[in-house]
């Protein structure tokens, strides 16, 4: 959904659906489909996408520590290489320098410790499509801090995945990203474990077991709040289910066989 189809962030979400289940298609500016779905199935989505021609983009987003990296790492490694590229949101960050000179370091994370108006550009060019290559930053933990045309996007490459907390975001100039998205996947993950591996993961970059809690309640939380806000606006909210429980559904479910994710814009949400 474009930044234009905005809805309430407090509407309950549509009733949740498995692929293979009949959906009925949504009008316009109602609330997104909610669905449950292994990686293969999104894969397969995605791949569909990409076979309408020209370069198309998809974008995850969702709470700190929902996996969305976990998921467009595993999306892109299921199409191969010579179909999509994945570019983080993170390569983004602002330098840990320039976060404390702007009195912001102790909040990194948030929505304006990003550089926003460089993500879009970035975004920009990867439509475009008008340039041999297009090298995209990343964000290195180990240093917790981005690096430069690390990434690089062949023009031959005919989807991106893109990830981040704000990719609905209404703050700054974040809602100029969702119109260069073909689509934008919300990832729903129970909050609880959400915390977990947020704690799990400052704990392994460094941060004592107490900061990393302090810090996955504080600053972490005040984030997720954020991006929840932008939820009403995503295509699909996704939950993803281990293959094995997706496929044992499928073989008991006596539902039309139709994969309702393969058929992106079921849901009224993008023009062909």
């Amino acid at each position: 959904m474009t930044a234009a189809q905005e809805g309430p962030a407090d509407v309950a979400p549509s009733p949740c659906v498995r692929i293979g289940e009949s959906a009925v298609s949504a009008e316009p500016g109602s609330m997104p489909a909610v669905v449950r779905a292994s990686i293969a199935e999104l894969a397969e989505r995605a791949r569909t996408l990409a076979g309408r021609g020209g370069r198309r983009i998809i974008g995850i987003t969702g709470a700190p520590g929902a996996g969305k990296s976990t998921l467009a790492r595993q999306l892109v490694e299921a199409l191969g290489p010579e179909t999509a590229a994945l570019v983080p949101m993170d390569g983004f960050h602002l330098s840990n320098a320039a976060l404390r000179a702007l009195g912001r370091h102790d909040r990194k994370g948030a929505w304006d410790t990003f550089d926003a108006d460089g993500y879009v550009h970035l975004l920009r060019r990867l439509r475009s499509r008008a340039e041999p290559v297009v090298y995209a930053p990343d964000f290195d933990r180990g240093i917790e801090e981005s690096v430069g045309s690390a990434l690089p996007v062949p023009h031959a490459i005919p989807l991106i995945v893109t990830e981040g907390n704000y990719l609905l975001s209404d703050q700054g100039s974040w809602p100029r990203v969702a119109a260069l998205l073909d689509e934008t996947w919300y990832l729903a993950t129970d909050d609880d474990l959400r915390r977990q591996r947020l704690v799990a993961r400052h704990e392994a970059h460094g941060k004592p077991h107490d900061l990393a809690v302090a810090w996955t309640h504080g600053s972490d939380e005040t984030n997720a709040e954020v991006v929840a806000r932008g939820r009403s606006r995503a295509d699909l909210v996704v939950t993803v289910q281990p293959a094995a429980q997706a496929e044992r559904e499928a073989q008991d479910s006596t539902a039309a066989t139709a994969p309702v994710l393969q058929r992106p814009g079921a849901w009224g949400r993008k023009p062909a």
